[in-house]
């Protein structure tokens, strides 16, 4: 069986160093706001490329903490408007209606499955405060097109890093067509004014359970977020905010500071089988993924803008190509099933066409990617999806 991810297999490659991370963090008897999770905070926000980073319980916090701040602060009120992608994890959407905010739902790019930058200025009205821009699947979604609309409208650029820790855009190019371009390079979560990021852990950088993280270069957003964070304050028993308790405990930031020198190798491994997955799967029923930067070109001086979370596929027969994979001992997922705008809880938005969000919720299938996998196993998924026949 060639398994969809082996977090145990994972983990397994991480030890000793991971036992005795968790050992040293129960021997020491302080498990909440330690050691751990401060030098874990100055450790992601050098990688990222920020001035702060807060660790928070879960991805969806950070995004919620980010918009609850920015309300405390008056920048935005409920009722305010917040352009994010229709074609997104749901996570994206609750953030924004969870803070009383009305999400403004654009349709994707087909090619590369993030939200279309074409489509978004015309979408802005005098409610819009924010465009909340998803890296779906591990690609950087930003383009010179997004920023133009955020300057001349003077919305806040919020990331949803969830998925693309580790990739890079470059702010001067949004595709390279000459090796000897010139590069301005910044990691995600670097590129706007906040951004939320998830350690799940089947995430590229993951812990043992949940975690999150924000990131900003905002002296102030970063203080009022710790607080909101922490029951709202920023001092014992002293409360300046409504806030929530959201906060990274000390096992998991130990458990991140043991992954994170690692991940760019893992997400240079990713990179490799996405590679090869692209280069040599070719069936008529199957779409293979677009990436900004393409292979033929290379990469932002090696730094990638793709780190292939997700390795994703189309196809108008997805269920049967499944079903094929899986009597072949191959596990696939489907991210995701059904699109935010037909949930159950977003009965509001279930009237709402987005023809282009509902073709590649009917057509995805992720197949296997793990920075563990041997070419054995990469070449046995290519073989199988290349002998599909209907």
């Amino acid at each position: 069986m060639i398994k969809f991810l082996d977090l145990k297999a994972v983990n397994d490659s991480f030890e000793p160093e991971l036992s005795n991370a968790v050992r040293n963090v129960l021997d020491s008897g302080w498990y909440l706001l330690g050691n751990e999770t401060k030098s874990f905070e100055l450790e992601y926000a050098a990688f990222i490329g920020t001035k702060h980073c807060i660790g928070v319980a879960n991805g969806l916090d950070a995004l919620r903490l980010i918009l609850k701040a920015y309300i405390e602060m008056g920048v935005m009120e409920q009722g305010d408007e917040i352009i994010v992608p229709g074609n997104t994890f749901i996570a994206s959407i609750l953030a924004i209606s969870d803070n009383q905010l009305k999400p403004v739902l654009i349709e994707p790019d087909i090619n590369t499955f993030n939200i279309d930058p074409f489509k978004i200025e015309e979408r802005i009205t005098n409610k819009t405060r924010g465009i909340l821009l998803v890296h779906l699947y591990g690609q950087n979604a930003m383009h010179p097109e997004i920023q133009k609309v955020a300057d001349k409208y003077d919305l806040k650029l919020i990331e949803d890093n969830a998925q693309a820790i580790g990739a890079y855009y470059n702010s001067e190019i949004s595709v390279i067509s000459d090796l000897n371009s010139t590069f301005n390079i910044q990691r995600t979560g670097a590129l706007g004014h906040a951004s939320g990021h998830s350690f799940y852990p089947g995430k590229n950088l993951g812990c043992l359970g949940d975690g999150g993280a924000v990131t900003t270069n905002d002296d102030k957003l970063a203080s009022v977020i710790r607080a909101l964070a922490n029951y709202g304050s920023n001092k014992k028993y002293i409360c300046d905010f409504k806030g929530l308790n959201s906060r990274l405990d000390e096992i998991q930031a130990a458990v991140l500071r043991v992954k994170l020198p690692r991940l760019d190798t893992d997400n240079l491994q990713r990179y490799k089988i996405a590679k090869l997955y692209c280069e040599n799967i070719v069936n008529q029923y199957v779409e293979l993924p677009c990436v900004t930067v393409g292979f033929q070109q290379g990469t932002f001086n090696g730094k990638i803008s793709h780190v292939w979370h997700l390795f994703v596929i189309r196809s108008p027969f997805r269920d049967l190509l499944q079903q094929y994979l899986a009597e072949r001992n191959i596990q696939t997922l489907i991210h995701y099933p059904i699109p935010p705008h037909k949930q159950i809880a977003y009965r509001e938005f279930n009237g709402t066409e987005l023809p282009i969000t509902e073709r590649i919720h009917n057509e995805v299938l992720s197949l296997p990617i793990s920075p563990l996998m041997t070419e054995i196993e990469v070449y046995e998924v290519i073989s199988a999806v290349n002998s599909f026949r209907l």
